[in-house]
């Protein structure tokens, strides 16, 4: 299996050290072209909006929207939450709006904000380590399925179809089960295609 990061910013080693460790082919999304034969990518946390300003200006913005609209697996972690969901904070159109996910920028407020929590992930004993930095948070899930949630119930990891985002960062961690998950659902999306 071969796994895209988008590499213009951000946690991009993180992702590509539990990937590799998972056996996994990496490329680093930089170009257009970077895409060929990549089967899933992931959109690292880092800062959105200098994420988005080099998304466009590098001409990926359109190209990734429509290979992802198109049926290609995407997972978004903190601001890569943020690029694939409707942002209510910002002027329309500051995310994708690939996944229908009202999601609000630095909610939790600035850098010193910074904490980690408990994730309680669906059909699991063991809670994940979430470490939230600068996080958004989700305001309405939508139709997304909630697979993550603080004790208090919020959601902080969701999934529709083959677009999943998490508010934390799971890269952070030296826990697997996240990155698995996304390539559970990347297999999942090829047999789809397939049948």
């Amino acid at each position: 299996m071969r796994i895209g990061i988008v590499a213009l910013q951000g946690d991009v080693r993180e992702h590509q050290t539990l990937l590799e460790r998972l056996g996994v082919e990496v490329r680093w999304i930089r170009r257009e072209e970077d895409l060929q034969g990549v089967e899933g990518v992931i959109f690292p946390g880092g800062e959105s909006t200098t994420q988005r300003r080099l998304l466009k200006r590098s001409g990926l913005w359109d190209r990734l929207r429509a290979e992802i609209q198109d049926g290609l697996p995407a997972y978004g972690t903190c601001a890569g939450a943020i690029l694939l969901s409707h942002v209510t904070d910002e002027e329309e159109g500051y995310g994708m709006n690939l996944l229908p996910v009202k999601i609000r920028r630095n909610a939790w407020g600035r850098q010193k904000e910074s904490f980690e929590a408990p994730v309680r992930l669906v059909n699991e004993e063991k809670p994940f380590p979430g470490v939230f930095i600068r996080a958004p948070r989700i305001q309405d899930p939508g139709e997304a399925e909630v697979l993550g949630t603080l004790e208090d119930g919020e959601p902080v990891l969701v999934r529709k179809g083959h677009l999943m985002i998490s508010t934390f960062h799971p890269e952070l961690t030296e826990d697997l089960r996240i990155h698995q998950w996304f390539l559970k659902m990347v297999e999942e999306a090829y047999e789809t295609e397939k049948s």
